[in-house]
């Protein structure tokens, strides 16, 4: 099979990382990739939106399946433009997409099957907004409604930190047009878990538990990024709370998409929190999670090919998909000044040194013939091991060994694995 992965970043890396580990794959290109993509895959030098292009590309050079990774993309309706040409392409298409590119949508979708989350209001006027935020307790989360990079949410634990994030969402237009809107919400106290499942309709087949560090620095602290870090499994979180997690949010909310005339099929992800009172969603993507994506695919044992193309057949529900018991810890290394602005162009070094670890290119290109910085998140370094601690101890001394000038990175991913902070109740 010839294969595009469309992207940039890490998620596109492991995911052309496991479908070169097919016997069935002999071709993979990326568009645009990365450097280190480039060690595994055929650049493509084609923009994710250039979408007539892209199908061209497919279509002159036979591809025989599209992956697409990236959000933004899927949003603008990327999956029924290959589709409209007939070339088979994993991911949902723009109408099923909005689950992610909308959050008032998902809310509402959420509220209306009766799908455990978070209270919330939406808002299209700032003065009404902000009339509502006075009114309520803090902790309190805004939202931007639209697509802002994993960064249009804000957990405000003063009022002035509420009324800025609100003011810089609504007025200063931090996230552009993605912030016209928004979703004022109660704040959930509890343990983050991720869960990531391939869907086909109503079709649910979730894949193991993880766990993601969204704020900048260790203890949870500083604004939030696209992900530090990950790990998985969870062995501090029971598996009744999985287990309730997707019998009670991921397969209804995979059905009401269906009920709603916008059957989902693809990687449907959902960020939860574990509370007092259960598992309440706080988000769910339409995509591979990144930086989720780099510690479950390795852990993948059934061949991923197999699992794309059983659910272009309808035939997901047939497929028996399996799982390493290893542990897998994900590490990001990050440029100075993320998630702010940031420098670009700084070599990277190390990258040799990093043993059997798997490290997964985010943001970086080849420049006179050296490997250098080109994004906020750089490098996701992923240790595997027979536990956490195994797992998380080969990240770090892999993380170490890699250097650029101004690499930031946090020292406490996996931690709460390895002493549980908050209680789980099974």
């Amino acid at each position: 099979m010839r294969i595009l992965v469309i992207g940039r970043g890490g998620r596109e890396h492991a995911i052309v990382w496991a479908l070169k580990r097919s016997e069935k794959v002999k071709q993979v290109y990326c568009a645009p990739g990365n450097a280190g993509i480039a060690q595994l895959a055929e650049l493509v030098d084609l923009d994710e939106f250039k979408f007539d292009e892209l199908v061209q590309f497919a279509l002159d050079n036979a591809i025989d399946l599209v992956v697409v990774g990236p959000d933004d993309p899927l949003a603008a309706g990327i999956v029924d433009a290959f589709a409209a040409k007939r070339v088979p392409v994993y991911g949902p298409r723009k109408n099923a997409a909005e689950i992610e590119g909308s959050k008032i949508f998902m809310k509402n979708l959420l509220k209306k099957y009766d799908i455990p989350t978070a209270k919330y209001e939406t808002f299209t006027d700032y003065e009404s907004a902000l009339a509502y935020l006075n009114s309520q307790p803090v902790p309190i989360v805004v939202k931007a409604d639209g697509l802002a990079a994993g960064k249009g949410v804000t957990v405000c634990f003063t009022r002035e930190e509420a009324e800025k994030a609100l003011a810089d969402t609504m007025v200063g237009k931090a996230f552009g047009a993605a912030g016209e809107k928004v979703v004022i919400e109660e704040f959930l106290e509890g343990q983050e878990m991720s869960i990531l499942a391939f869907v086909d309709g109503e079709t649910v087949r979730p894949m193991p538990a993880a766990q993601d560090h969204k704020p900048i620095f260790d203890g949870d602290k500083g604004p939030n990024t696209g992900g530090m870090g990950t790990y998985s499994p969870l062995p501090h979180i029971p598996q009744s709370i999985i287990d309730d997690a997707i019998e009670n949010i991921v397969k209804p909310t995979a059905r009401a998409m269906v009920a709603e005339g916008r059957p989902f099929r693809g990687v449907l992800f959902a960020g939860l929190m574990i509370t007092k009172d259960g598992p309440k969603t706080i988000e769910f993507n339409a995509r591979f999670g990144d930086p989720e994506t780099q510690v479950v695919l390795p852990r993948l044992q059934t061949d991923l090919v197999d699992i794309f193309l059983a659910s272009l057949n309808g035939r997901l529900n047939e497929i028996d998909i399996s799982w390493s018991d290893e542990a897998a810890v994900c590490v990001i290394l990050a440029s100075e000044g993320y998630p702010g602005s940031y420098p670009k162009g700084i070599p990277i070094e190390g990258l040799e040194d990093a043993g059997d670890a798997l490290v997964f290119h985010a943001g970086t290109a080849e420049k006179d013939g050296r490997i250098v910085t080109n994004g906020g998140r750089v490098l996701g370094v992923v240790g595997l091991g027979a536990d956490i601690a195994a797992a998380r101890d080969k990240a770090y001394a892999a993380a170490d060994k890699i250097r650029f000038q101004g690499k930031q990175n946090r020292t406490d991913i996996a931690a709460k694995a390895l002493a549980p902070q908050a209680p789980c109740r099974g």
